[in-house]
């Protein structure tokens, strides 16, 4: 079953997710970097010798509890290549985060800006799994009690702790911990914000850093999320959004039985229950957005605009066409296509409704279940849940939707910590520790999209300006998510040049270094 809770998705773009044995969608935007596949040729060093395949697992034996050694060790995932490897090189390091790391091997190679990294300076590079997903577990479980011990510190001092102790399968692999060696930490998106939070947290303990599309601000209410695609989707699209939701909203607020049954039934929905999951569950064609990089071409969402904006052959002024037109090509769309990506056979209510305490969906604790440990992050620290702009702003989602709709669903998941009912995440205290968008550290680049839906919560926010140094440049492209993560996305000039200008702030910060500017 889907449900419509804690906006984040299990892949970038319309993800198809199992659950029950079933196929279902787009379960909203996770904040994870895109993957990307590496060659299926030989890997080779520079001097020729056959190397392991970039799919070749490593395990590392991490504490379980940073703040407790005593009670051993747990076998974290990690992939590592030393193609590009000479000595003296730096060690390239990067997590896709929140999410199994399977498929993430191409972080190894020059199709990411990791391995341009690695060739530019003669480095190797490592992909380590975040705790507690795919198959790096801390516990057998995902219950409160084995999930105490997930947490942004506990992700940090994972990092620390592998860094210092790892012996890399390479020559000289056991010679080249921060102390003797350049490491440079590169991520995206939540593990972009791992980043910098390390670096502030760890001062010393990577000589430089490469923050992609990193969500710094842990935020409450993040109703910014829908700002960027507001602004840059197709402007008669975002007019007849505008007004649908607008109308649907006062609908569903007029006490009128008769024509809220109308909307419902319009978009297939006619059984969900309470009307904050229909028009919530709205928000999943916006949530398509985040799938579009500039070498991918169209996507879902824009099927979504043309289905709204191309009526009997003729496209909509920029304008629009009005709520009438767009209202009825929406729900046509919905019930004719985009239902059945979103719940396959499910019905309404099983699939998209929230409010049911009692669904095994809350409460399967089983491990491989990576959105439960997500949501744990979630509930606990980072928030950033998407809802409906406040009143005064222009909204492209419904405002029927507020922080406690989601809040709500975290007492589902894990009643144990909610004794007196919802509260919000603490996001004050996760800002305070790692400096959020105030953060000040030397060598650390930011490289950030003007169409990502994450952009608001990163150093390049509207909300909060912040200037580029040469000690921590801030490089904003026309790009989406993560782009200048992937080497094909370079088919925007924009992308190219934060690429280059990454490259070379590398570069520099790199002919910097001895071994006595490290930590110890």
């Amino acid at each position: 079953m889907l449900k419509v809770l804690l906006a984040f998705t299990l892949a970038t773009g319309t993800a198809a997710v199992l659950r029950d044995g079933r196929l279902h969608g787009n379960i909203a935007p996770l904040l994870t970097v895109p993957k990307v596949t590496p060659p299926a040729t030989p890997v080779t060093s520079r001097n020729g010798t056959t190397l392991p395949s970039y799919d070749t697992v490593y395990m590392f034996d991490q504490l379980i509890d940073h703040n407790n050694p005593s009670l051993g060790t747990f076998k974290q995932r990690f992939w590592h290549t030393y193609e590009y490897y000479e000595p003296g090189g730096p060690i390239i390091f990067f997590t896709p985060g929140e999410v199994a790391a399977d498929g993430y091997q191409g972080y190894l190679t020059n199709l990411t800006i990791n391995g341009l990294i690695a060739q530019q300076q003669n480095g190797s590079t490592i992909v380590l799994e975040h705790r507690f997903f795919g198959l790096s577990y801390p516990k057998d479980d995902l219950t409160v009690e084995s999930l105490s011990v997930l947490n942004i510190q506990q992700a940090i001092d994972d990092v620390e702790y592998f860094a210092k102790s790892v012996k890399l399968p390479m020559p000289g692999g056991d010679q080249v911990t921060p102390d003797t060696s350049p490491w440079i930490m590169i991520g995206g998106s939540y593990s972009g914000a791992l980043t910098s939070w390390t670096m502030v947290t760890k001062p010393g303990l990577f000589w430089a850093g490469y923050a992609s599309s990193a969500t710094v601000e842990c935020i409450e209410w993040f109703w910014q999320y829908f700002e960027p695609i507001r602004q840059f989707m197709p402007q008669n699209c975002s007019a007849d959004v505008q007004a649908v939701i607008k109308h649907i909203d006062d609908t569903f607020t007029s006490g009128n039985a008769t024509m809220i049954d109308e909307i419902k039934n319009l978009f297939g929905l006619g059984n969900v229950t309470h009307l904050d999951d229909v028009a919530g569950a709205l928000r999943y064609n916006l949530f398509d957005w985040q799938a579009l990089q500039p070498s991918s071409g169209p996507g879902l969402f824009d099927t979504f605009c043309d289905k709204l904006e191309v009526h009997n052959g003729v496209s909509a002024p920029e304008y629009g066409w009005g709520v009438d037109i767009a209202l009825n090509a929406w729900g046509s769309y919905w019930t004719d296509t985009y239902y059945e990506i979103l719940c396959g056979d499910d019905n309404a209510e099983d699939c998209l409704g929230t409010y049911n305490s009692s669904d095994p969906y809350w409460t399967n604790t089983a491990k491989g279940n990576d959105y439960r440990a997500w949501t744990w992050i979630v509930c606990n620290e980072i928030g950033l849940v998407q809802e409906g702009a406040p009143e005064g702003t222009p909204s492209i989602v419904t405002r029927l939707l507020k922080p406690s709709y989601d809040e709500r669903q975290c007492t589902y998941w894990f009643p144990e910590i909610y004794p007196d009912g919802p509260r919000p995440p603490k996001t004050n205290a996760t800002n305070s520790k790692t400096q959020g968008w105030d953060v000040a550290i030397d060598r650390l680049f930011f490289a950030n999209g003007k169409r990502d839906p994450w952009r608001d919560a990163t150093v390049s926010s509207d909300f909060h300006m912040r200037q580029s140094t040469s000690s921590q440049p801030i490089a904003v492209s026309d790009g989406f998510h993560c782009s200048d993560l992937l080497t094909n996305n370079n088919v925007d000039s924009s992308v190219d040049a934060v690429q280059k200008q990454g490259l070379a702030a590398m570069k520099t910060w790199l002919a910097q270094w001895t071994p006595s500017n490290s930590t110890s």
